[in-house]
């Protein structure tokens, strides 16, 4: 690697393009007529001002490792930075930035940091998602590059400069097998050590791990024969992350004999969105138990036939062994697992495989999607409603949009899969397109074989209450509870709050505990005896004297009473009313921390004669037991009352999911749902299987009040630890938007013109709608104040340009950070 020198440019000037340049070696190299290369050049630095490539130079040293996806050193104004090769031309004019460069100007890079780390169109990706999501495209760029990766420089003894190595770094076995010489070989008699391997070795290759297990160490002997030319050693790669097996008895990936009728039309349509080539999607809404996980193996075995790639997206962890064992069996060795439960290295060798073909189905959660895929076929999200595969930090992105992005650029055909579709996806199937792309709907309304859809009933806790129940189950939940004990049979409880108690109350003076760091209550843990605050994290030890009873912060009052109902308490009560051979399983957030933590509860559940799973909304989800034939929901009113305008579908989709855990097999179903609400609509939808029943009011409702998805939503939020100055930093973006606004719709210069993409029906407003600003609904967390401002859009207006101009006229502010996601979920 060449050296970099410390010595500044004599002198710089700004370029057309906006390339900082000066005189250099590779200047001089072509003034002498040497060729040259020219390539588009990201800079690793996090900034929304820096979305657009610079061009720089390759001198003839160079020009033979340079490839798209390389990272490269370049000197960036009066730094050295990490940059990150988009394109590459053989003069300035061939890049999508160069037009109006001169060559003699152009910088020229320093060195090549590391070789190719994603392609074209993940470059392309990549900006497409710094523009739509208002982000830094080194951000977007960081997504694709392999686990572990940093952009920090250090300098080498040397005086070069040098990315600074992953912790973590691939591992080898040291294979031994025996030499044509070594087949002939016939040790000595006394030579009882080279007798063993030899026979070790007679068989086949083995490892010096394998043998140090057999016959303790073996390595003076292996080099001994290895200098007389009788052994060879060969370092071999290991894939960790390959042998993560599951016991589950549903994660297998046999296929049936025949398909019904619904899963033949799902894979036809599927089919013709492959050969058309240009990106169309095909949503799939099947029941609960359809058949939808076969369509997806089915659909898969004919684009890897074609030499082609996949990709499976899961909303949760706790589904990825169920996931990849029903995979692995069907498509075996070729599949590589992808999510943040992973170590690092696991991560490292997963991503190697895809990269180098070994494997070319990919499973995963939402970051499975940035794997490098050499030519991809197929993507398919399961449980394409779920708010998870919206990500939380920058690039705030949300996984389908980007899949509809890739499939576009790659040809190939996008699988939505749901028994609740998501809003947006339902709408979009009925204008039968969106951004030139065809939106196909599949229904799939029944399930396979003799298995039907569950008998719901309506535990009314009012009546209950009237009667003088105090417990928390219901007399119909209790005594379903209790068949199953006797019958041997197995349940799942849903209950969506962690915890013993969701908070605690001074009867004295009415103290609520709450989060020095955050304006949230405190959840009590009775396990620990402590309180947590589920926003920060952060874990109080209750003061408590040796009577075990916590003390009012305030008052120093024994009398704190647990308010509300959270997991722990429900596994105790299930306790107190089952008999003792009943295996309890709590699965929460909580209770899987630890590594391989929803697989193993999940296997105790499969494995247990009889039990009883009790869970937040992990359970809820594509879990395939065929001996559950009771699900039970303890509350269903935390979810529908949440100020939130996407509350009562969450619910109608939580609810139906848990319901569909249970008759899965042989044996029917039975499903009880405690409410205090019975007549609420969405609680009449889920009893009845009848989505319409709240939808179309539910969709009146948004279009009214100009919702999603007949608009565009989005948020941002300033935050920072003085509340003046972050409410007035607020103050400043929000006028500062509606000023942009307003001249942009008098076609005042600076106009942005709307995105003619977004081809849904017509909009119904006529431009966008600055709401705010206001505190967010959780003030304070992490000891920052938040203010947010929202923006209502028309589905044809591309507001993240107006959003990206205008944050970089105001600059940033001291101490705030200002975030912007687009196409918002949480509002809180």
């Amino acid at each position: 690697m060449p050296k970099i020198s410390d010595k500044k440019p004599a002198s710089i000037s700004r370029s057309a393009s906006g390339s900082r340049s000066g005189e250099s070696a590779g200047t001089a190299r072509r003034a002498a007529g040497v060729a040259c290369a020219f390539v588009s050049v990201i800079v690793d630095i996090a900034s929304r001002a820096l979305t657009e490539p610079f061009t720089y130079a390759v001198d003839d040293a160079a020009v033979n490792e340079i490839e798209i996806g390389s990272t490269v050193l370049v000197e960036f104004g009066r730094r050295l930075a990490v940059g990150y090769v988009i394109a590459i031309a053989e003069q300035p004019q061939g890049l999508p930035d160069g037009g109006a460069v001169e060559g003699r100007s152009v910088k020229t890079i320093r060195s090549v940091l590391a070789r190719r780390s994603f392609s074209a169109i993940s470059a392309d990706i990549a900006r497409w998602m710094a523009r739509e999501y208002v982000a830094s495209t080194s951000e977007c760029l960081r997504l694709f590059l392999p686990p572990g990766r940093s952009a920090r420089l250090s300098r080498a003894a040397d005086g070069t400069y040098v990315l600074e190595q992953p912790r973590v770094s691939e591992v080898c076995d040291r294979w031994v097998s025996l030499t044509e010489r070594g087949r002939r070989f016939e040790p000595p008699a006394r030579a009882s050590r080279q007798r063993q391997l030899i026979q070790a070795l007679s068989c086949g290759p083995v490892t010096t791990r394998e043998l140090a297990a057999l016959y303790t160490s073996m390595s003076a002997t292996v080099r001994a024969l290895e200098r007389r030319g009788l052994v060879s050693v060969e370092q071999r790669r290991v894939w960790r992350g390959c042998d993560q097996e599951t016991t589950l008895s549903s994660a297998s990936g046999l296929a049936p004999e025949t398909l019904t009728g619904a899963q033949v039309a799902a894979l036809k349509a599927i089919g013709r969105a492959v050969s058309a080539g240009r990106g169309d999607v095909v949503l799939i809404d099947g029941v609960t138990g359809s058949g939808k996980t076969e369509v997806y193996l089915s659909a898969i075995e004919p684009v890897l036939e074609a030499g082609r790639s996949a990709c499976v997206l899961v909303p949760e962890i706790s589904l990825t062994a169920q996931t990849v064992g029903r995979f692995r069996s069907r498509f075996g060795a070729t599949v590589a697992v992808f999510h943040s439960r992973l170590s690092a290295g696991e991560r490292l060798d997963q991503w190697d495989r895809v990269r180098d073909g070994t494997a070319r189905v990919v499973v995963g959660a939402r970051s499975a999607l940035f794997c490098p895929f050499s030519d991809l076929g197929i993507i398919i999200i399961d449980e394409e409603h779920e708010q998870s595969y919206k990500q939380g930090s920058n690039p705030r992105y949300h996984a389908r949009e980007v899949a509809a992005a890739m499939a576009a650029r790659y040809g190939c055909a996008l699988v939505l899969g749901s028994a609740t579709p998501s809003a947006e996806s339902l709408m979009r199937c009925r204008e039968k397109g969106y951004a030139n792309r065809s939106w196909l709907r599949v229904t799939m309304p029944d399930r396979p074989g003799f298995a039907q859809l569950p008998n719901i009933t309506i535990a009314d806790l009012r009546r209950e209450f009237r009667s003088g129940g105090r417990s928390i189950f219901s007399r119909p939940l209790a005594a379903a509870l209790e068949r199953v004990a006797e019958r041997g049979e197995k349940a799942v409880l849903l209950h969506n709050r962690r915890g013993f108690a969701p908070f605690l109350m001074c009867r004295e003076c009415g103290c609520v505990p709450t989060c020095r760091h955050c304006s949230t209550a405190l959840t009590y843990h009775e396990r620990t005896h402590t309180l947590e605050c589920h926003t920060c994290s952060t874990v109080y030890r209750i003061r408590a004297y040796p009577d075990q009873n916590a003390r009012c912060p305030r008052c120093n009052s024994p009398y704190l009473a647990k308010m509300g109902l959270g997991t722990q308490q429900v596994e105790d009560a299930l306790h107190a009313l089952l008999p003792c051979d009943v295996e309890i399983i709590r699965m929460d957030a909580d209770s899987t921390r630890g590594r391989d933590g929803h697989k193993r509860l999940l296997e105790r559940f499969d494995a247990a004669r009889c039990s009883v799973l009790l869970g937040t909304q992990m359970i809820a989800k594509g879990l395939d037991f065929p001996e559950v034939t009771l699900a039970g929901v303890i509350n269903a009113d935390y979810a529908l009352k949440m100020p939130d305008f996407r509350a009562r579908e969450r619910a109608f989709d939580l609810l139906e999911q848990v319901a569909g855990r249970a008759g899965r097999g042989e044996n029917p179903g039975e499903v009880i749902i405690q409410t205090y609400l019975p007549d609420d609509p969405v609680i009449r939808a889920v009893a009845a299987h009848d989505r319409s029943i709240f939808s179309e009011h539910d969709l009146r409702v948004r279009a009214e009040a100009l919702y999603p998805p007949f608009v565009r939503l989005v948020n941002i939020v300033c935050q920072g630890r003085e509340e003046k100055s972050v409410r007035a930093c607020a103050d400043l973006v929000a006028n500062a938007l509606r000023r942009a606004i307003s001249e942009e719709s008098c076609g005042e210069p600076g106009h942005v013109p709307a995105d003619t993409t977004h081809t849904l029906s017509p909009d119904p407003m006529s431009g966008p709608i600055v709401v705010g600003p206001a505190s967010c609904v959780i003030e304070r967390a992490h000891d920052r104040f938040r203010f947010h401002i929202v923006i209502k859009c028309p589905l044809g207006y591309h507001i993240s340009r107006i959003i990206a101009a205008t944050l970089s006229r105001i600059g940033s502010r001291s101490g705030i950070s200002v975030t912007v996601d687009v196409d918002a979920y949480d509002l809180m």
